[in-house]
């Protein structure tokens, strides 16, 4: 592959910035700038000079084939941090016949060279996505290839079934044991039991990857905007004593106890005749019902009844005037928000319990094809029995990448910044 290169840290002024090479040359290339390097995964400090005038003074390393991230020669040059240093160095590589690398690719080259599979390199962007301390922990499980060694597991299984079908089939008119078929459905409806453990705590791992989302719903001047403000620390939302203030949904973004949160101060919710606060109230409605939980806030503590779901938070506002009490808050003291946002955790901590391994809508449809491959096997000729596992270990193959990857492969990857 010809050389790449990137700003490995974020462009601009800083303490250092980290110029990332790849490629066969990588290593020649970072020597032409700073000396020889003898030997692999060693710190040089050295003058980098152009033309015999010296550069930077910086740190140099460089990583054979085989013992670096993307597989191959990699080299990496540690500059000062600003950003005419940079530019004169990108001007010299690319001089020398680098490129600059692609969004991702670095990471795709680590594909590519078999370095990391297609669900690790899922987890890596949501571990450079993540917000929260739940959603470090999530990717991290998919970064340390934990869905690779779970789907090794279910490949020994599946393999094991494999085999004795294949005896089935080729020695059909030999004198093959009978507990041969049992022991396949045996394998068979132990790695369906196990795929479907998986399948059923995608939902958690998902919300847990995307965040959640609790809507405050209510009439309006119910002090919804108030209690948004309030949470946040700062005016979010226009606060208003004109019913109506609020027309669009208004997004406030939290990290709660390690958990990603957005709350949405919605329209009040009333009749009108305004066809923006119509649209405003629609849309408050679509939204809310959507979202993994409600905080059903007014005057009376009474809840939005086409909008209550069970788990449901129902709330007095303006406890201030109202008094002090247990289902009430208030955004001008602060009385109650404080346990507002504890039942808010406790509630959708609940809905993270059982949260899998499987985070990914591309994984899901795959272990759905590996499940379904493997319902009603008993009774098959063997044949198809036979066809049907491979079928299951094809889907298996696709969950990692190993066939069939090239579709998702752009998806992916332009998600991911330049330089990883």
């Amino acid at each position: 592959m010809d050389l790449i290169f990137a700003e490995a840290t974020p462009p601009g002024r800083g303490g250092v910035s980290v110029i990332r090479l790849s490629g066969d040359a990588a290593r020649s290339t970072a020597e032409a700038l700073v000396g020889p390097m003898k030997t692999a995964r060693r710190a040089y400090f050295r003058d980098l000079r152009v033309e015999d005038e010296t550069i930077d003074q910086v740190l140099a390393i460089w990583f054979a084939s085989g013992q670096s991230f993307t597989g191959e020669e990699v080299a990496e040059l540690h500059l000062h941090g600003a950003p005419v240093i940079a530019r004169r160095v990108h001007a010299e590589l690319f001089a020398r016949g680098a490129r600059l690398a692609e969004a991702g690719e670095f990471t795709r080259r680590a594909f590519l060279n078999g370095r990391m599979d297609l669900a690790e390199i899922e987890g890596l962007g949501d571990l450079l996505a993540a917000e929260t301390e739940a959603q470090r922990r999530l990717a991290m499980r998919a970064t340390s290839g934990e869905l690779a060694r779970r789907t090794e597991e279910w490949r020994s299984w599946l393999i094991e079934a494999g085999a004795f079908v294949e005896v089935s089939v080729d020695f059909a008119d030999e004198d093959v044991p009978d507990e041969v078929p049992e022991r396949v459905y045996e394998l068979t409806e132990r790695l369906r039991t196990s795929i479907e453990v998986e399948i059923k705590g995608f939902s958690a791992a998902e919300r847990i990857r995307q965040g959640f989302e609790v809507a405050i719903v209510g009439p309006p001047n119910a002090g919804k905007s108030s209690l948004l403000n309030r949470i946040a620390k700062r005016d979010v939302a226009i606060v208003s004593t004109v019913a109506g203030t609020t027309r669009d949904v208004l997004e406030l973004r939290l990290d709660l106890k390690g958990l990603s949160v957005t709350l949405l101060d919605t329209a009040g919710l009333r009749e009108s005749e305004d066809e923006v606060e119509i649209a405003g109230i629609e849309r408050a409605r679509n939204r809310a019902v959507t979202a993994d939980l409600r905080v059903h806030l007014s005057d009376d503590g009474d809840s939005v009844p086409d909008l209550f779901q069970d788990g449901d938070i129902v709330l007095k506002g303006k406890a201030d005037l109202v008094g002090s009490q247990e289902s009430a808050v208030s955004a001008v003291t602060g009385a109650g928000v404080a346990n507002l946002l504890d039942r808010i955790y406790d509630l959708l901590s609940q809905k993270t319990a059982g949260a899998g391994i499987v985070s990914h809508e591309r994984q899901l449809n795959e272990l759905h094809s590996a499940a379904a491959s493997l319902q009603d096997l008993r009774g098959l000729p063997v044949e198809i029995l036979a066809e049907e596992l491979r079928k299951c270990g094809h889907a298996l193959d696709r969950l990692l990448g190993r066939i069939d990857a090239e579709d998702y492969l752009d998806k992916i990857f332009s998600s991911f910044c330049i330089g990883k």
